[in-house]
């Protein structure tokens, strides 16, 4: 019987993975705070009394994201995004930063994480955790009652988070849990509202042609011995949804901004799926007694739309062979898609039917949303 992990363990090594962070890079670790001392960030917006939460799963310990959302006099929404400033800490060309680029992202296993950041970054300083000042980076978005923008601003703020909430928790709010509706009462009515924006924001996504793969994860359940015990579906609900509306939005929001003022920046393109992709598709559905055909200009999404409608894996009441079926349809689809990148020319981002997208919400576990946050530095605030 080997010590628990040692089978991950060394699937992680023989991926390459590196897991012990090098000398050099702890070494400038100890220039880095544990905490925040206000008075030294004069210029930045103080948010420190602003109702602003945190949702993650509950074993997250990195928390990139936090969001506030009110409802203005005029009927509008306004929505606040506040990312970790993680290149205030993580400057270019510092071993931090080299480290990070070499890693790329974090590795998210079934029994830990390999951080991109060394921890007093990533559940430390950066983590935006409950009840401590933290520096951001802010997007608050004002959207009117059909989803479109109408103002925006990208800044640099200090939040302290007000609660550390959970998606279940949340979830269990939005649908009328009394114990935890007392318990989150100075919230309550942030959260309806919060709901009431993504449902309005999702909408607006179907309409404009976005994808919604219900492709079910699995999570998988560990004993402290780390032999597998159970395996669960995540299934994603109301609060699940909501972060990643507000994701979405504040993601293309920053792209959108830096589109404008036309300098160089990094995007996250999906591109429309190659034409006999289609056709093998359509010829494989077809074969199970559908007629589904191709029209006009926006024809390919919201032909792969209805396909995705008509084969939704959660409806209720569906035989084993209906499952099957529509699973294999599923999987069809996603390989008919092309696959996303990052490049510097925009072209659109497909199956989210978004013209102009990036990734800045989740610098501390993606290298690519760091480097977005140092091209807004460098080009918007002209540091």
């Amino acid at each position: 019987n080997s010590d628990a992990g040692m089978d991950i363990t060394a699937l992680v090594l023989s991926a390459g993975i590196k897991t012990v962070f090098p000398e050099e890079v702890l070494l400038e670790l100890t220039d880095i705070p544990d905490e925040i001392n206000k008075s030294n960030y004069p210029n930045r917006r103080d948010l420190t009394n602003n109702q602003i939460i945190t949702i993650d799963g509950a074993d997250a310990k990195d928390l990139d994201d936090a969001i506030s959302v009110k409802k203005l006099d005029n009927g509008n929404y306004l929505l606040g995004v506040y990312i970790a400033d993680v290149s205030n800490y993580v400057k270019e060309g510092t071993f931090l930063d080299l480290e990070a680029f070499e890693r790329g992202t974090s590795v998210y296993l079934p029994d830990r994480v390999i951080p991109m950041l060394p921890k007093k970054l990533s559940n430390g300083i950066c983590s935006l955790n409950e009840g401590v000042d933290r520096l951001v980076m802010g997007c608050e978005i004002e959207v009117n009652e059909f989803g479109d923008i109408v103002n925006s601003e990208i800044f640099e703020g200090i939040i302290n988070s007000k609660h550390r909430m959970t998606y279940d928790d949340v979830n269990k709010i939005l649908n009328g849990d009394e114990a935890l509706i007392n318990k989150y009462s100075d919230i309550y009515d942030m959260l309806i509202t919060a709901n009431k924006l993504s449902k309005i924001l999702n909408k607006k996504r179907i309409e404009r042609g976005a994808f919604m793969f219900e492709t079910p994860e699995a999570k998988i359940i560990l004993n402290d011995n780390g032999n597998v015990v159970d395996i669960v579906l995540r299934r994603r609900f109301d609060a699940e949804c909501l972060i990643e509306e507000f994701m979405l939005l504040a993601n293309e929001c920053v792209a959108q901004t830096m589109t404008w003022l036309d300098v160089p920046f990094i995007y996250r393109v999906h591109e429309e799926p190659l034409d006999d992709k289609v056709n093998k598709l359509m010829l494989l559905v077809n074969n199970f007694g559908y007629d589904y055909k191709l029209k006009g200009q926006k024809g390919v999404s919201r032909l792969l739309q209805k396909i995705l409608q008509d084969h939704d894996l959660n409806e209720e009441g569906l035989t084993q062979e209906d499952i099957t079926r529509r699973a294999i349809v599923n999987k069809a689809l996603i390989r008919t898609m092309a696959k996303a990148k990052y490049q510097e020319t925009n072209i659109g981002h497909f199956g989210l039917g978004s013209k102009c997208y990036t990734h800045f919400t989740s610098p501390i576990r993606r290298y690519p949303d760091l480097l977005v946050h140092r091209l807004i530095k460098e080009f918007m605030f002209n540091e």
